[in-house]
């Protein structure tokens, strides 16, 4: 992106994603905004050059980042707000912003769950609520986890829009060595997908704390990716290829992965921890567990046959046994 056509970027969010973002833009730009709300972390990002409490290892040059905790403030200085909050707090963080201040800015989602109080993906969240056209809000999606951008190690990000100039502006800001894009105009598509594979990491987890081994993850996942496909293409049907690496890529790199905090969360639901005590543990939000009550409101709307939602639901929601729930679910599967 040229200077001339270079846009205020803030990124809303103190978290690891935000984090890896800010690293990201804040190389490929010549001034980024980051809203934080600890003020203990802004202090110590301005002193010591990274975030203390999430990818410690990552470091900034901070000449070119406006670090502050009056979100206000930098959302009417921002042409585009990155929001990476995680979505259980958005409503709660946005709510008492004065809605006149988010006219004519794009807004790009980098959150991974459902707005809890609406059961909205946060693309429609954000058009009800603030009255942003679908042409100004965008989607960046994975597949990818944010300690590995940290560390520069080779990742692929999506990024989608109904608008081609929103997404191809976004791509350009992203892209670096270590980063390579991917454009789509699948809006809700990719949101919707990016939402339910946390659902479809957790079942990964449960079932491998309950000793289920590799031959029975790879049913597992490549009756997700089915899932998934069903009920994406039940809420927006338009013609997509859920094989590609903003789906199906996406996908395996959370059911799989050692930094998928969702399989850390379901691995330990499997071993027997109460949601509770996991929740504790993790110290970190597991997306999925937000998502899934959501979901599966959503998907009776839509009359979609998701046995492994449902099982996953049953387990986090209605005391359902790990152990008797995945059995039952076994019969499900092919």
């Amino acid at each position: 992106m040229s200077t001339k056509e270079q846009k205020t970027i803030l990124v809303i969010g103190g978290g690891s994603w935000a984090t890896a973002l800010s690293k990201v833009i804040s190389e490929n730009t010549q001034k980024l905004m980051w809203w934080m709300r600890n003020e203990e972390s802004i202090s110590h990002l301005e002193k010591f050059s990274h975030n203390p409490k999430y990818l410690q290892s990552a470091s900034f040059v901070m000449n070119n980042i406006e670090l502050s905790s009056d979100l206000t403030t930098l959302i009417s200085k921002s042409d585009i707000l990155i929001v990476a909050i995680p979505s259980a707090f958005i409503h709660k963080t946005l709510k008492d912003i004065p809605k006149e201040i988010f006219r004519g800015k794009v807004i790009f989602s980098a959150v991974k769950g459902m707005i809890p109080e609406f059961n909205m993906i946060p693309a429609r969240y954000f058009h009800k609520e603030y009255g942003t056209p679908y042409e100004q809000i965008g989607i960046i999606c994975g597949p990818c986890h944010a300690e590995e951008i940290a560390m520069e190690r080779l990742s692929y990000l999506t990024v989608a829009s109904s608008n081609p100039k929103v997404a191809s502006q976004m791509s350009s800001t992203l892209e670096c060595r270590y980063i390579k894009t991917a454009l789509s105009d699948d809006l809700f598509g990719t949101e919707f997908s990016a939402i339910l594979k946390n659902v479809y990491a957790l079942a990964a987890g449960i079932t491998s704390g309950l000793g289920y081994g590799d031959n029975f993850q790879a049913v597992l996942i490549s009756n997700s990716i089915r899932e998934i496909g069903s009920f994406i293409d039940a809420v927006h049907p338009i013609h997509r290829d859920t094989k590609t690496s903003a789906y199906l890529g996406d996908l395996l790199v959370t059911a799989y992965s050692k930094f998928s905090r969702n399989r850390s969360f379901g691995f330990m639901i499997g071993k027997g921890y109460s949601v509770r005590t996991a929740q504790l543990e993790m110290n970190m939000i597991a997306e999925g567990f937000y998502a899934v009550n959501s979901l599966a409101k959503v998907k009776k709307e839509f009359k979609v046959s998701m046995p492994i939602l449902e099982s996953v639901y049953a387990i986090l929601y209605a005391n359902a046994s790990p152990k008797k729930e995945m059995k039952r679910l076994t019969d499900c599967l092919d």
